[in-house]
């Protein structure tokens, strides 16, 4: 079976390619609800024009698909597809099968109301359903992770849509990848308490795992390091892993069950598969989906997971880079699936391009874009902290600016992920304001209070030796020679422009009084040429 769409390794970086070539996701999620209707996705693929996006992820939905049990309809798949192609669009599925938010929304009826044949997990000893003290006294239900039926159907669900999207969409890959279930997890304890799960958890944990958790901690949160160093060599969950077991073993638990979907899948259509999760934030299991695939239990997915490519956070805290950090770890490529709307959003795609190189990058709910915040927004978003950025909505012109020239620089910029031939830096992180390039260098001011608005990005991709292109916003720009021998630098050539296709378009050439100072308050894309002398 010939699969267009691969994640392959290129110069030590994972990277998607479709085709043989390297994609870059610049993407949006949707509103959960809004793919459930083809008519109602004309409007936000419009939408989807207007911000410069190349690809769309969508929800599908276990309920849609098999609405009931053994009976599979594939319609609304099939016209999403054929919207997308229409419109120039690649797209992401979304498999919203027991899991939706560590929640059990999206479940078939047939699954939802056979409560003993599709066990529910009991966050409380004998209860099905909680109200979660920890969080907003939220009503909280959802699909045990140890019931084998459930995992069985959902992975013949999943297997049976992966067939058809061979089937319909094999040769013409418009779908590019596939999320494996939405945030898993359980709220309100770090694992199940059901009789069952609390003999399991009693029982001697697999000697591999223990084996491969000890010989891996280089990489580990230092509270899992360190109950894993501490833990015996064998024996229980907590006495293996302290008072880390909990997670770890919610961990292991889910993440096999969605390796046995994601397995069920490929064997149909491998396409890259990935995971999302809902960020863990520093706050104890529970509070956060326990056992999703969050940074710190990477290496425990890892291991139980390997049909999955990609891990995934989705990110609306302040602190976006240090969040970015965390998901590279072991090789893993930053996919950003799911991300804010404030005025961040279009500098931290460049960021995340530039220095990440990442693979996707995704506003959720793009529709908003430009839009004011709702009250949930607010707070999802962090509008109760001092930047003025995280309170203010995206503008769809810029965003719009940032990603179509992107998305016209992406022949370049595919072959340039991996090396150092590609960087960028950030007004979130200031400190890290310099690239270097061989023998030239650029210092980028990030805080030149005339220019800067806290949302500083500097791109930068190197052609040549002395020839540099620039993507560059509330920043100034200061080039310099890395050769001692040779320390003073001049510009040969300085001029804006545009990519068509890969190809630099040159627009107005700058000299004299305009090329002494390189600052720029507005978004800008100029091509550099240097030289050095003595």
């Amino acid at each position: 079976m010939k699969v267009l769409s691969q994640v392959e390794n290129r110069n030590g970086q994972k990277v998607l390619t479709v085709d043989g070539k390297p994609f870059i996701m610049l993407a949006g999620e949707v509103h959960n609800s809004n793919s459930s209707s083809v008519a109602y996705m004309e409007g936000v693929y419009d939408q989807a024009d207007a911000l410069g996006m190349n690809c769309l992820l969508l929800p599908m939905t276990w309920e849609l698909v098999e609405p009931e049990e053994g009976v599979f309809d594939f319609s609304l798949m099939d016209g999403l597809i054929m919207q997308a192609r229409a419109r120039g669009k690649k797209l992401a599925f979304l498999w919203f099968g027991a899991w939706k938010n560590a929640q059990c929304y999206y479940a078939p009826a047939w699954v939802k109301t056979d409560t003993e044949r599709f066990r529910r997990a009991q966050m409380e000893k004998g209860r099905n359903l909680v109200n979660l003290k920890k969080f907003y006294q939220m009503p909280y239900t959802t699909l045990s992770y140890l019931c084998d039926a459930t995992r069985d159907a959902d992975a013949r669900a999943f297997a049976r849509l992966m067939r058809h999207l061979q089937e319909v969409d094999g040769e013409a890959c418009t779908v590019v990848a596939v999320q494996v279930e939405n945030e898993t997890g359980v709220m309100g304890n770090a694992r199940e308490m059901s009789d069952e799960a609390d003999a399991l958890f009693a029982a001697e944990v697999p000697q591999a795992f223990v084996d491969y958790m000890k010989e891996n901690v280089q990489d580990m949160a230092p509270d899992v390091a360190e109950a894993v160093r501490q833990g015996a060599d064998s024996g229980s969950w907590e006495a293996v892993f302290g008072e880390c077991a909990g997670e770890i073993f919610s961990a292991y638990h889910i993440a096999s069950y969605v390796n046995a979907v994601a397995a069920a899948g490929k064997a149909e259509y491998p396409l890259p598969m990935t995971v999302n999760c809902w960020l863990d934030k520093g706050e104890e299991p529970g509070m956060y989906p326990s056992g999703g695939p969050v940074s710190r239990m990477m290496e425990v997915w890892e291991y139980c997971a390997p049909q999955i490519d990609v891990f995934a956070p989705d990110i609306y805290v302040p602190d976006f880079p240090g969040i970015c950090d965390a998901y590279v770890k072991r090789g893993n490529p930053l996919f950003i699936p799911e991300c804010a709307t404030h005025s961040y959003a279009g500098v931290r795609q460049v960021y995340a391009v530039g220095h990440y190189h990442a693979m996707c990058y995704a506003p959720f709910g793009f529709e908003d874009i430009g839009k004011p915040f709702n009250s949930q927004q607010g707070a999802l978003f962090g509008m109760d902290v001092s930047d003025p950025a995280l309170k203010t909505p995206q503008s769809v012109e810029e965003y719009y600016w940032f990603t179509h020239n992107l998305q016209e620089m992406m022949p370049l910029l595919g072959g340039r992920y991996g090396t150092g031939d590609l960087q960028a830096v950030s007004g979130e992180r200031k400190e890290e304001n310099e690239m270097l390039f061989g023998s030239f260098g650029f210092r980028v001011n990030l805080e030149d209070p005339a220019i800067v608005d806290g949302r500083g990005v500097c791109l930068i991709l190197k052609e040549t030796e002395d020839t540099f292109y620039v993507m560059i916003h509330a920043a100034g720009l200061l080039p310099f020679s890395t050769d001692e021998k040779k320390p003073y630098v001049d510009l040969l050539l300085l001029e804006e422009g545009q990519f068509e296709d890969g190809v630099w378009k040159a627009g107005r050439r700058f000299n004299g009084d305009e090329a002494t100072s390189l600052r720029y308050e507005e978004p800008a894309l100029m091509k550099v040429k240097l030289f050095a002398y003595a």
